[in-house]
């Protein structure tokens, strides 16, 4: 898991959390693994050694772009190793440049930008590159099994290994009985597997999702977030641009937030949400008896209010969560306090998205 290295600066207005991260890990590295990898013919195990993989597979250094007099993104440092990652922020924070640069599809005015120790833009990175756009510009007569095979076929394989390599992508995002019909009258939850299929053509070590489970019903997005945290077991690296908060939640809790074309903060969520001091977390409490217990919260230095919701019930407000949880629970057991329930209210994707952003609801559009 990536580090945190720097505490917030209590000399500013909002505290931030440094960008500069260690990606996740969801394969061991360490040691020599042997699994069969998606397009390596029927069933052939490929050996890959992840425990050689010391350069990142992502990395930006220093980047700024702009367009025109507009800035898309600003001094932005990420650096991403095997696993998965959620690219979140509102509209317009820079997540659609940010992904385009990773694709080279745009060069950076200022810094690097490098896909397995190569400039992104370059055929040399591109073969590492798998991209799903956002949006989707089809030839639409053509069915989507001629689609997935003409992409395997500009990728250079053969006209045999293509077909073999496009039954297995229609298998692998469940489109196989539905492959023959034409593109144009596709739902928008089909037209989203197969992108992820003409995405996976190559073999690619980094896959850039962009809104990868919108317009799927939630029967296909759980199989869907099954795919990807299988290819993270595969030891791809898959940065996930997203606004279904939730679903993310399910995914990974290694999070980038954008806003304004920076990294605001990046890391495990729960690690983020420890360093917002400036928004004390919310916890509802059921215990017995209250007053008691309500008089000995008061004597910890991290809780810095609460509210009686009913007899039994408090609202507290409690800065530095994983110390306010430790004393917490030391406090229940010398005192013998009975706690019913215990329930955190606003350490979600979406609270903490809020709070990074100036106090704008996380669940905007």
């Amino acid at each position: 898991m990536p580090d945190l290295s720097e505490s917030a600066d209590p000399r500013r207005g909002r505290h931030q959390v440094t960008p500069v991260v260690r990606g996740p890990l969801s394969v061991a590295l360490t040691t020599e693994t042997t699994t069969p990898e998606i397009g390596t013919g029927a069933g052939t195990p490929r050996t890959k050694d992840y425990g050689r993989l010391t350069a990142p597979v992502l990395l930006f250094e220093h980047v700024s772009k702009w367009y025109g007099p507009v800035i898309g993104v600003n001094q932005v440092t990420l650096e991403l190793r095997p696993g998965i990652t959620a690219l979140v922020g509102h509209n317009g924070s820079g997540k659609s440049t940010l992904l385009r640069l990773a694709a080279g599809h745009l060069r950076p005015d200022l810094g690097k930008v490098q896909v397995q120790g190569h400039d992104a833009w370059t055929a040399s990175a591109k073969q590492h590159i798998g991209f799903c756009p956002e949006s989707d510009v089809f030839y639409e007569e053509m069915s989507g099994r001629r689609f997935i095979d003409c992409m395997a076929r500009l990728s250079g394989l053969s006209r045999r290994d293509a077909r073999h390599r496009t039954e297995e992508l229609l298998a692998l995002v469940g489109m196989t009985d539905r492959a023959d019909r034409p593109l144009a009258g596709y739902s928008k939850g089909m037209r989203q597997r197969i992108k992820l299929a003409q995405a996976l053509v190559h073999d690619p070590m980094l896959l850039l999702l962009d809104e990868p489970l919108s317009g799927i019903d939630p029967i296909g997005r759980r199989e869907m977030l099954g795919l990807f945290l299988d290819l993270a077991r595969r030891g791809k690296c898959l940065l996930v641009s997203s606004h279904e908060l939730e679903e993310l939640e399910k995914l990974t809790d290694h999070i980038a937030i954008m806003a304004a074309g920076r990294i605001a903060a990046v890391g495990p969520l729960q690690q983020i949400r420890d360093l917002l001091d400036d928004h004390p977390l919310s916890i509802r409490i059921v215990a017995a008896p209250l007053k008691e217990f309500a008089t000995a919260l008061l004597n910890m230095e991290e809780v810095v209010g609460f509210d009686r919701e009913a007899d039994d019930r408090l609202v507290v407000r409690a800065r530095q969560p994983r110390r306010f949880f430790q004393k917490l629970a030391t406090l229940v057991l010398e005192e013998n306090l009975d706690v019913r329930h215990l329930e955190t209210l606003d350490d979600s994707t979406h609270d903490v998205l809020g709070y990074l952003l100036g106090g704008r609801s996380g669940r905007e559009r």
